[in-house]
């Protein structure tokens, strides 16, 4: 199979007339989502589960067999297997690089420069760590199962001197004033996945890149619109539709399925996003009453950032004294507030769960 040639940007045969009825409501599910999300006081709290779902489904993706659950038990210190370590540190990461991202975003552009340094945190210490983290590649890579060549791949990807081109004319077109930026966004993933440009973490860094371009075209006001639970869940479809591009030139099948994505998952954000401030009103108001006590706020953060969690984790982390924090959590167990999801014994610590909220992400 011979190296992709890709088609450059921006495009001169989108059928816009088979894309109409899918991207108006495209369009006015991410500004009700954003509206939404602009009413969320305390982002960085709130959300945080969100992000850490995203992360857990986009991994997935790849391969990682990490859970939601099993990533919040080993940030909130309980001991998990050791052979779902490397699967969840990719998960971390993934999270690491999308804050970073967001920061740099603050000055400075979305560019390759940025998008090489988010893929050196995504791939740090884990699995394809020794494939040049932070650099694009420099040598003929393909698309394959195991014990492919490049004669029987998938997808063979540019060859170094063509993506380097292309490379150039995508970071243009990110700049690019398209006729409908959710259209652009469908461009911008899959011209990406087809250039290759890494050795190894293409599919991650290419889903990373979805909320920061709503983000950079200043779309949504937080980079944090998700579409790793839909790709995850029509992955075949996802593929499927990325491969038709490149086999048949045709952009219109995967604009539609990546239009059809954001309607879908948009929708499930705003749910979800919705149930999570309201939640967050209920739990606030139930700790301040229950409690009385001038932390009230501290561990409802806490607990919000972190619903899994060790009696250790939350001494540590919330900023409570400790033995505030002791009481405090008789009372959030005594008022069904939390669960004790492991009973502490001797030196081991028991483990909390905040299930109102685990249920509202996992749903």
């Amino acid at each position: 199979m011979k190296p992709y040639i890709p088609n450059p940007l921006p495009l001169e045969n989108i059928e816009w007339a088979k894309l109409i009825d899918l991207m108006g409501k495209a369009n006015r599910y991410i500004a009700r989502y954003d509206g939404l999300l602009q009413s969320v006081i305390n982002p960085d709290v709130l959300l945080a589960p969100l992000r850490t779902q995203e992360a857990v489904h986009s991994s997935k993706i790849e391969g990682t067999q990490a859970s939601l659950r099993d990533v919040l038990q080993f940030e909130g210190e309980q001991k998990v297997a050791d052979n779902k370590k490397s699967d969840i540190y990719e998960v971390i990461n993934y999270r690491i690089a999308l804050k970073e991202g967001r920061e740099q975003m603050q000055s400075m552009p979305l560019t390759l420069n940025l998008i090489r340094k988010m893929h050196a945190t995504l791939m740090r210490d884990v699995r394809g760590s020794s494939a040049d983290p932070g650099n694009f590649r420099r040598i003929q890579n393909f698309i394959g199962p195991p014990g492919s060549t490049i004669d029987t791949a998938r997808f063979v990807p540019p060859t170094v001197p063509d993506m380097t081109e292309a490379l150039g004319n995508w970071e243009k077109y990110m700049h690019h004033e398209e006729l409908d930026v959710n259209v652009q966004l469908a461009i911008v993933h899959a011209q990406f996945e087809i250039i290759h440009p890494f050795l190894d973490g293409n599919g991650r860094m290419g889903r990373i890149l979805i909320p920061l371009f709503l983000y950079h075209k200043k779309i949504i006001h937080e980079p944090v619109f998700y579409l790793s639970d839909y790709l995850e869940n029509h992955r075949s479809e996802y593929y499927d539709a990325l491969k038709n591009i490149t086999d048949s030139g045709s952009w219109t099948n995967w604009i539609r399925f990546f239009l059809q994505a954001i309607i879908v998952q948009a929708e499930r954000n705003i749910n979800k996003t919705r149930a999570i401030i309201n939640l967050y009103e209920d739990v606030k108001k139930e700790i301040i009453e229950s409690t009385r006590s001038q932390y009230a706020v501290h561990c409802l953060d806490t607990i919000f950032i972190q619903p899994i969690f060790s009696s250790n984790y939350f001494s540590k982390h919330s900023g409570i004294p400790k033995s505030s924090a002791t009481r405090l959590l008789d009372i959030l167990v005594k008022e069904s507030v939390l669960e004790i999801a492991e009973a502490g014994s001797g030196r081991r610590p028991t483990i909390y769960a905040f299930k109102r909220l685990l249920t509202i992400v996992n749903d």
